[in-house]
């Protein structure tokens, strides 16, 4: 029932942007928090990023803020990850996630690499 489905994925060199957006449906979309994570092979995954369900406030990794912009838009059941000043290190596959009555759902990921 629940259905996440990540895009916007793609290839940039150091310094670029891409923007990802999430596609949620199955549940009341507007009453729960959404969260990005990433996760790089032979690594455990990290959270990148997350929204309360209003979209007021967020919180980032470390690693990625003054960077990352998470937002989401709940007439549109939507999230977006904005990433600017992209790093070789951003490199993985960025799942979006929601806590559902206790079940965390994942979409079926996004491949962003950084590289020349």
């Amino acid at each position: 029932q629940v259905h996440i489905v990540e895009s916007g994925g793609g290839t940039v060199q150091p310094g670029g942007s891409l923007r990802l957006s999430c596609a949620a449906s199955g549940f009341t979309f507007r009453l729960y928090g959404m969260s990005w994570y990433r996760r790089t092979p032979g690594k455990e995954r990290e959270l990148v990023a997350f929204i309360i369900s209003a979209g007021g406030n967020t919180n980032y990794a470390d690693s990625v803020k003054g960077r990352f912009t998470i937002s989401r838009d709940n007439a549109k059941n939507t999230v977006y990850l904005q990433m600017n000043s992209l790093k070789p290190e951003d490199t993985a596959v960025y799942y979006c996630t929601a806590r559902v009555r206790g079940f965390d759902y994942w979409g079926q990921g996004t491949q962003v690499t950084v590289s020349f």
